[in-house]
């Protein structure tokens, strides 16, 4: 019986995450995609590939409603007829570029759902219900859960305190979780994964930012001006050809640039 390699992704509507999931299509994949809006064109393209994909209209902002849909697709599904479980948490949101005091309330909750809150919500489901497959059932497939940080949460940036603090967050609570995944029996392994400089919506946007309250503006428009940003299509390979690392775990907090 061939068995399925499950991903659960989340914002594979566009930039990185719709190249990630372009490329996770193939025979004996099951893919699952979290996002506001789906993009129908992915179900064409899983159909050719032999995929099975599922698509959710699922606001991450939502985050205890998303952990518990996630939670009960999961318990739906049969273990055996698994090979792999992954979980590739990549959605974010920028918030407006300046000084913490300018954001919005609005902004800085959603930038936390989104890019730490859900994600901390996911992994839990999606530990607790796998765990269950280990002890249960037996069941010995590898078990990966897949953060797509960033560089400015390891360095701080003026204007950018609110996504510098989620990505910093989501480094950190990784660095947490792999430390209890390690003491258990065939527990998870855990990445905090930065992508490299992409050229993404999210760039465009920094690039669009005020000198006045964006200090480090001009260096986000040398990078683009002198061709340094990275395509998304180029991004995926190099993440997800991480994810197949077999040290993958070690270390926790990890950036593709430094790939050895």
């Amino acid at each position: 019986m061939n068995r399925w390699h499950l991903t659960i992704l989340t914002g594979a509507s566009r930039g990185l995450g719709r190249a990630m999931a372009e490329q996770l299509l193939g025979p004996n994949r099951l893919l699952l995609t979290i996002e506001r809006r789906p993009d129908p064109s992915l179900a064409t393209l899983a159909a050719r590939s032999g995929t099975h994909l599922e698509q959710w209209s699922q606001d991450l902002a939502e985050t205890a409603e998303a952990a518990e849909r996630l939670a009960r697709w999961l318990e739906t599904r049969s273990p055996a007829t698994l090979a792999s479980a992954t979980l590739i948490n990549n959605a974010a949101v920028l918030p407006p570029i300046g000084p913490l005091q300018s954001s919005p309330a609005t902004a800085l909750s959603q930038a936390l759902r989104v890019g730490l809150e859900a994600p901390m919500h996911l992994t839990a489901a999606f530990l607790r219900i796998t765990d269950g497959w280990v002890q249960s059932q037996d069941w010995d497939g590898p078990r990966r859960v897949l953060n797509i940080s960033s560089g400015l949460g390891r360095y701080p940036m003026a204007g950018q305190s609110i996504y510098c603090a989620v990505k910093a967050g989501l480094d950190h609570f990784s660095r947490c979780t792999a430390l209890d995944e390690a003491r258990r029996p065939r527990g998870a392994r855990i990445v905090s994964l930065a992508p490299g400089v992409i050229d993404t919506d999210m760039q465009a946007q920094m690039r669009a930012g005020d000198p006045a309250v964006f200090p480090d503006l001009d260096r986000f428009l040398q990078l683009h001006a002198q061709g340094q940003l990275t395509s998304p299509q180029q991004a995926a390979q190099r993440v997800l050809a991480w994810l197949e690392r077999p040290d993958f775990g070690d270390p926790c907090v990890a950036d593709v640039r430094n790939a050895g």
